[in-house]
């Protein structure tokens, strides 16, 4: 089975150390997954105020915010106001199209902020996107999960952020998390050296990220901040993987089937044409109607325009 390693660009936002594994000159999306930052994890002193994200645009996609540690506000143009924690889900959803569209922002809390009596001065995360597919009408919303499915085995404990899995001894979870295209991602921690059997479906590609720790699989050795993608869609000869991780080790397992339509990212937008994408630049920077106005007093950042020799393939 071909894979690809892929290592992170690793960068320092507002002293928290961002990993980007996706996109990456040369890589498709995993799916429907274009977009995969692994952020922290990063401590806060008392006079520093931790995560700080402005007014941003987004566009035909989903943002997907799964927690680790720490906790953040998020307020948006459709009057969403909720506080995410450890072990949650946001999912906000931009719509598809040219009139429709969403923004928002992110800030740390902590219990003299908002955040609850015991929320860490810290944040640990792995935030994506989900492209959606532009053939679907597909209309602005805000979801929040607090409880999603759990489960152990084998000494690895699980948790189904989205989508349908069946275990390799034939138990079936289903998480709530909103969809518009088939995925799945599964949250793995290690509480000991151990082998785990992934089950994999057909016509889908995958992807295994490592958060922490150390994985062997294929006779390769995998890193923190590093991810394998499988290179061949077509799974139908490989009806599951077996993965190997030290004590401690924390994965995201993703896979989804791929779109019909061309992915293109820049900025905040994501599209399947360059016009599109240019048209967002526009109406955002303009003040445009689609993306309403977060009602929280923090910056509201500029979208760049699109570099010489941007391409559609």
């Amino acid at each position: 089975m071909p894979v690809q390693r892929l290592k992170a660009r690793i960068a320092d936002v507002g002293e928290i150390p961002i990993a980007r594994l996706l996109p990456s000159r040369g890589k498709q999306p995993i799916g429907a997954w274009c977009f995969l930052d692994h952020a922290g994890p990063a401590e806060f002193s008392e006079h520093e105020a931790g995560l700080q994200v402005g007014r941003h645009p987004h566009t035909n996609l989903q943002t997907f915010t799964w927690m680790l540690e720490g906790e953040v506000m998020h307020h948006d143009s459709i009057g969403s106001e909720q506080v995410i924690r450890k072990n949650q889900v946001n999912l906000m959803t931009a719509g598809t199209g040219p009139n429709q569209g969403i923004s928002h922002t992110e800030q740390s809390v902590f219990p003299d902020t908002g955040g609850s009596a015991d929320a860490e001065r810290g944040l640990h995360a792995v935030q994506l996107w989900i492209a959606l597919p532009m053939d679907k009408e597909i209309e602005r919303s805000f979801h929040h999960y607090a409880e999603l499915p759990i489960w152990s085995e084998n000494g690895v404990n699980f948790t189904l952020t989205t989508g349908t899995y069946t275990t390799a001894n034939g138990s079936g979870y289903i998480a709530p998390t909103l969809q518009y295209s088939p995925l799945v991602g599964i949250d793995m921690h290690f509480l000991r050296d151990a082998k785990s059997t992934l089950n994999l479906q057909s016509n889908f590609e995958y992807g295994i990220l490592i958060v922490e720790g150390e994985l062997y699989f294929a006779g390769e050795h995998y890193v923190q901040d590093e991810l394998i993608r499988f290179a061949d869609c077509d799974m139908a000869d490989a009806a599951a993987v077996t993965i190997e991780a030290v004590a401690g080790t924390r994965l995201m397992f993703l896979g989804g089937k791929p779109l019909k339509h061309k992915i293109l990212l820049w900025w905040n937008f994501v599209d399947s044409t360059k016009a599109g994408i240019e048209q967002s630049i526009i109406d955002w920077n303009s003040h445009h109607e689609r993306f309403g106005d977060v009602p929280v007093d923090m910056s509201r950042l500029e979208a760049p325009p699109l570099p010489e020799g941007f391409k559609e393939n």
